[in-house]
């Protein structure tokens, strides 16, 4: 067993040593993310430029290994550092104290003994014996009650007697006039010693867990082990790190706190707390990726080790924005018109948070945010089908203006579909209800903010795109205090109601509101509240009476379940050329086929450029459709 922190350790250890060695292991760090960006970069680029064959594919799948491997390195590397200079500037207040204190001592002519104790000498005389006072010893209380709350054990003194005090005995004032002065330093350097050894046993157990068997193979237990890690620094830091972190500050406070860090500084905070850093709004794009690869190895280790399909579905989906993110890195060296892709949030709460952007927001003119909406969460149809939604609006955007930047933004609960036709969808109580969507709007606010304020052009072009209850929540979004911060544009796809009754209440100006609506999509369809109470109670009479019932309830037949038709000429947007889209049922693609084809370039390539044409800036290339 170790044996305890003394103060002459204390004393003369050199906290710059500690502070090289943190320093050194940030090194390190740094080093293995420059290796893992040159194994994605070089050598799989070369491998896959010039070597078609199966061998080829091999060595670009063992890279990929490779890279996580050094993604690993550079997580555990980080947190070494973050540990030792926790230790460092931890003691640092300690070992203040204890040189404070001896220089008193010293300046008094008192003696330090091994024990901590101070002697002092002999003064003044007794007013009962006429002699000198002699003098005595102070041993060092450290502010606890009970065993070990003194230098010499229980009570601080151990019994030792005070000659200071005379036949009165150790538990009476000493007549000494050193002997207050004296007990005061010993109790300083005692309760010193006891802070430094407190901290010192806490990162012990750290390091003793920051270590790496020879031979090791980094896989899902691993990042388990380094979720673990992760933890242990943390309460090894006591939530130092994290109190500092501004949670409740503003996108553009966040930004400042973060521009105003030492580089050092925010290498502790991204090993720290990747999972914090990464998925706060004001924090440049670039950083937030770094963390968030991390994050997407720490959540996929934590669902490979649960059950349910729960733990499946979002295992599935991380597993795939993974593959996703490598198949990226590898189009981008053959391609280079292919975006770069960029991890802006991930997180297990509620059904799962991802954000993911296809360019860099922070240096694009052109930036988009889409909301997904009925049914999504984080699961493999997510990370399959809505990345490439923002892919695709990304790719034809750039085509008009390379400064262009696509997202998907899955920051909220989206409802989740029972069932699919519309019955269903109509006694689902999440779906018809606007709650989930008021809920999640203060979080895109939030996020379109960050967009904001970390991109480098002065007042960068901003479109906000709600997709099916996504645009219930954009809707939501614009009703918030200031409506949704630097945005433009909004787009509106496959709505069944934003909230408000006029384009112009959205806040961008109706000449900024575009609406997209397949003819043959019936969520953009669905029947106003009015419109299903009159149908629903006018049942018994047959069809016939349910219809004129309901027709009554919408004499202009353009209310739809959460207000008026966006596709209306009474909404007065601008409703834009989409394709009619297949048929439900009757189509034999299922209940609802086109209300997924929006931003599909193959299926629907006139809706997708008119989106793209919109988000890069380019209005007058819309092609526009006659209102409902």
């Amino acid at each position: 067993m170790t044996s305890p922190l003394t103060w002459q350790q204390l004393r003369d250890l050199k906290l710059d040593k500690l502070n090289d060695a943190a320093d050194a292991w940030g090194a390190v760090s740094r080093h293995a993310d420059a290796a893992e960006e040159r194994v994605n970069g070089d050598m799989s680029g070369a491998l896959s430029k010039t070597q078609e064959s199966e061998s080829a594919e091999a060595a670009v799948q063992r890279l990929q290994r490779l890279s996580r491997n050094f993604d690993y390195i550079r997580t555990e590397c980080g947190l070494l550092r973050t540990a030792v200079s926790g230790l460092a500037a931890e003691l640092a207040s300690p070992q203040r104290r204890v040189k404070e204190a001896l220089a008193d001592a010293a300046a008094h002519a008192y003696t330090v003994h091994e024990d901590g104790s101070i002697g002092y000498p002999a003064a003044g005389t007794s007013e009962l014996t006429g002699r000198q006072i002699p003098g005595g010893r102070a041993a060092g209380r450290n502010g606890l009650i009970g065993p070990g709350g003194g230098v010499h054990g229980p009570g601080g003194g151990a019994g030792l007697l005070d000659p200071a005090a005379g036949y009165r005995g150790p538990g009476l004032i000493s007549t000494n006039p050193h002997q207050a002065k004296a007990q005061d330093i010993a109790d300083r350097i005692a309760r010193a010693l006891r802070d430094a050894r407190e901290t010192d046993g806490r990162y012990q157990s750290v390091f003793a867990k920051l270590r790496a068997t020879p031979g090791l193979t980094v896989d899902a237990g691993t990042w388990a082990d380094a979720a673990a890690d992760m933890a242990a620094v943390r309460e090894a830091a006591g939530g130092q790190i994290e109190r500092e972190i501004p949670l409740d500050e503003s996108p553009a406070d966040r930004k400042r706190w973060w521009d105003g860090l030492t580089d050092a500084r925010r290498e502790e905070y991204l090993a720290s707390y990747p999972d914090v850093i990464g998925n706060l709004d004001g924090i440049p794009a670039q950083v937030r990726d770094e963390a968030n690869r991390e994050n997407l190895q720490l959540l996929i280790a934590k669902f490979s080790g649960e059950e349910g399909e729960v733990a499946r579905a979002r295992l599935g989906g991380l597993k795939e924005i993974q593959h996703q993110m490598e198949l990226n890195a590898t189009t981008r060296l053959s391609d280079p018109r292919e975006p770069p892709m960029y991890l802006l949030g991930i997180a297990d709460e509620g059904t799962g948070r991802a954000i993911v952007a296809y360019g860099n927001p922070d240096t694009s003119r052109n930036v988009s945010a889409y909301v997904p909406g009925l049914g999504t969460a984080l699961d493999g149809d997510f990370a399959r089908n809505d990345l490439r939604r923002a892919h695709d609006t990304a790719v034809l955007a750039r085509l008009n203006d390379p400064s262009s930047a696509s997202i998907v933004w899955l920051g909220y609960d989206p409802p989740q579909l029972g069932g699919v036709d519309a019955e269903t969808l109509l006694s689902n109580i999440e779906v018809m209800s606007a709650d989930r969507a008021e809920r999640g709007a203060p979080a895109y606010n939030s996020f379109m903010s960050g967009l904001g304020v970390t991109n480098q052009h002065g007042d960068p072009h901003l479109t906000a795109i709600g997709h099916s209850y996504g645009s219930r929540l954009v809707g939501a979004a614009t009703q918030e205090g200031g409506g949704i911060p630097g945005a433009d544009d909004i787009v509106l796809l496959g709505s069944p109601g934003v909230g408000v009754d006029e384009a112009a209440d959205l806040g961008v100006g109706k000449d900024h509101v575009f609406v997209g609506a397949a003819e043959n999509d019936p969520v953009s369809k669905l029947p106003s509240k009015q419109e299903a109470i009159a149908g629903g109670v006018f049942a018994g009479g047959g069809p016939l009476l349910s219809y004129l019932a309901a027709d009554i309830a919408d004499q202009g037949d353009d209310d739809i379940w959460f207000g008026k038709d966006p596709a209306s000429e009474a909404f007065g947007a601008h409703r834009f050329k989409v394709d009619d889209g297949p048929r439900p049922v009757i189509a034999g693609e299922g209940p609802t086929p086109a209300h997924s084809n929006y931003f599909n370039p193959d299926k629907d390539p006139e809706s997708a450029a008119n989106i793209a044409a919109i988000v890069s800036g380019r209005p007058h290339l819309v092609t526009t459709e006659k209102y409902r």
